[in-house]
């Protein structure tokens, strides 16, 4: 009852409180649909389809917070916001790049399980008897195909450096 969105769908009577039937029914012709205002001149279904890939500019941010370990940033001069905006839309431009690519290598990724797979990409180096060698952790999930649908070749397990 201390929730405001459920509270009305509550019938409350002296001494007994019930579920109202006839407002949950009321309510229900509105399930599914929404309502969208805008200042564009585009088409309805484009609006449509612009605001349902809203979600992916904020898993952008969300990423960029998470997968890079960005701490909240308080902007003060309009230039860093500038270039905050300019980093998120690079990175979503190079999302969906990377999506249009994997597609037409025919694959179809998890987002999640890419950045996973990416995440476990390791190497270390060590020195041996006067040389030093990198080496790469074993090729697990995605990220082999992701690799080839991008045209970058995945380095040696083993390499000398110089």
């Amino acid at each position: 009852m201390g929730n405001k969105g459920y509270r009305k769908y509550l019938k409350l009577d002296r001494e007994t409180v019930s579920i109202s039937q006839a407002k949950i029914e009321e309510e229900g012709r509105y399930d599914g649909k929404w309502v969208l205002k805008t200042n564009t001149t585009l088409p309805a279904e484009q609006i449509a389809l612009k605001y349902k890939e809203l979600w992916q500019v904020e898993q952008v941010f969300r990423d960029m917070k998470s997968v890079l370990d960005t701490r909240p940033i308080f902007h003060k001069r309009d230039e860093t916001i500038r270039g905050h905006v300019f980093c998120s839309f690079l990175a979503l431009v190079l999302r969906k790049e990377l999506d249009r690519r994997l597609e037409k290598a025919g694959h179809c990724f998890e987002w999640a399980n890419i950045k996973q797979d990416l995440k476990a990409l390791q190497e270390i180096t060590i020195e041996d008897r006067g040389r030093t060698l990198a080496i790469r952790s074993q090729c697990l999930g995605t990220y082999g195909k992701v690799f080839q649908a991008v045209g970058v070749a995945i380095p040696p397990t083993i390499r000398e450096l110089v």
